[in-house]
């Protein structure tokens, strides 16, 4: 049986503004109407004897992660929250741990969720490819068929002379990033692939290997695991252990320095999506080399990538560009530079902005709501409480809050009392008074909160009761 793991874990910073750290790529629909975490589920079906699906996550993306998992109509064995991300290395022994537990034989696929690989019987091929191996200990990596000399990939070097015949070779060594000479070479040569993060291997295998090579990792992860706790659909891990791992990939951690180490070649048309650029590649364009998301209009524009989240976009007279447009943010970028736009959330970071955090646009277990207007003592707010979802029973100190209900039916509590709200309805919630918003019909509940106040933080929020756990 395979079992796969899907790592959930990543920020994609170079995919801003449209990924940021609470919503980042993997929960996004960038190249079809799936979300990139829900075609790698899909993705899957191409394999056989397959078991449930593990996935591990960050604590922040919990709930998308679960809806999104949930939507794809998987059978999900584990859902693991990581308290902070400690790279692909200490992810995956805590999935071989667990399963280990349940299915000892059982061989673990572990993928990235981020990845586009629109071949899927291909894929499944090279995984059926390397099973046999997998079950005879050894840790497969897939390997991408190199078709350019790219600069932007790790590779991975077999054998000299390879058989065209051959499905599984040994691994001879990994390489870091190239320079474009180097590249060139290693295509030449045609002993060289490109390192797509993917493996294949036992549970047992590799925690054999991370007691040899890393045994303070497998340490950490074992005692975050026994101090862990069921919490709703997640798996929670105990954070001081957890963090306490040394942070490092399963290249770094175990591959590069084992001697089971085997490739099996993946022609797929993979892509790992790593920048603007690299999404104007995969996708269909238009006869002028154009891809347009959303509301644009283009005037003697070529190969440009342009997504319009929020509003109308224009340009004239531009050639090899990124326009980025989203409700508080835009990027324009040459393509040649895309790479770069990590020095720009480097410098958002440090100056403390929201917009390297999360959209206007915030999604919450029960729903989401969306800044509409702020100055120094209002906050407007669109609010959407999903059919059958309630908000925590909370309090403010700083603020108070008018809610008008603009469609659906609300049912409120307020400190003793319960009210119910039709559309053009509203009530007053004051400084210091319990309350509860709840969507108790079958439709969307929509309104529009207007906070007043000397600080209106989302961190002023008070919860006595909360039916998804949040303190």
């Amino acid at each position: 049986m395979i079992i796969p793991v899907i790592l959930s874990g990543g920020s994609g910073t170079r995919l801003w503004p449209l990924s940021r750290a609470l919503y980042p790529k993997q929960l996004h629909s960038l190249t079809g109407e799936n979300t990139m975490l829900q075609d790698t589920v899909f993705r899957l079906a191409s394999i056989e004897e397959r078991g449930p699906v593990y996935c591990v996550c960050n604590e922040s993306h919990r709930f998308l992660v679960a809806e999104q998992l949930h939507e794809t109509g998987a059978d999900i064995g584990e859902i693991i929250l990581e308290p902070s991300g400690r790279n692909t290395a200490p992810a995956a022994a805590i999935a071989a741990l667990l399963i280990t537990k349940k299915y000892p034989d059982a061989v673990m696929l572990v993928l990235p969720a981020d990845h586009v690989i629109p071949d899927t019987a291909a894929f499944g091929a090279a995984v059926a490819a390397g099973k046999s191996a997998a079950e005879a200990g050894e840790l497969v990596t897939f390997g991408i068929v190199a078709d350019s000399p790219e600069t932007g990939y790790g590779y991975i070097r077999v054998s000299s002379g390879t058989e065209s015949e051959k499905t599984v070779y040994p691994v001879l060594e990994f390489v870091e990033k190239p320079d474009r000479e180097t590249a060139e070479r290693y295509l030449a040569s045609g002993d060289y692939f490109w390192n797509s993060g993917i493996f294949l291997f036992k549970a047992e295998a590799y925690l054999l290997e991370l007691e040899a090579q890393n045994p303070a990792m497998l340490a950490a992860c074992r005692e975050a695991l026994e101090k862990s706790i069921e919490d709703l659909d997640f798996l929670r891990l105990d954070a001081e252990a957890f963090c306490a791992s040394p942070s490092d990939s399963i290249d770094y951690a175990v591959m590069e320095k084992t001697r089971r180490a085997v490739l099996v070649p993946l022609n797929a048309g993979w892509n790992d999506v790593g920048s603007w650029s690299a999404l104007w590649d995969v996708q269909e364009r238009d006869d002028a080399g154009n891809i347009k998301k959303g509301d644009v209009l283009l005037h003697d524009v070529k190969n440009c990538y342009i997504h319009a989240a929020s509003r109308l976009v224009t340009a004239v007279g531009l050639e090899g560009h990124i326009i980025i447009e989203t409700s508080d943010a835009v990027l324009v970028a040459s393509r040649e530079c895309v790479q770069d736009v990590k020095v720009l959330v480097e410098q958002l970071k440090m100056n403390e902005r929201d917009e390297v955090m999360t959209h206007r646009r915030v999604c919450r277990p029960w729903g989401t709501y969306e800044t509409v207007d702020a100055s120094e003592r209002f906050k407007v707010k669109r609010i959407t409480v999903n059919p059958g979802a309630a908000l925590s029973l909370q309090k403010h100190q700083h603020r108070a809050e008018h809610w008008i209900v603009v469609r659906g039916t609300a049912l409120v509590t307020l400190e003793d009392k319960k009210i119910t709200l039709h559309e053009d309805q509203s009530t007053y919630i004051p400084v210091g008074a319990f309350h509860r918003l709840e969507n108790t019909g079958t439709t969307p509940l929509e309104l529009i909160e207007v906070q007043s106040g000397s600080y209106l933080g989302e961190d002023d929020i008070v919860r006595v009761d909360d039916r998804y756990g949040r303190q």
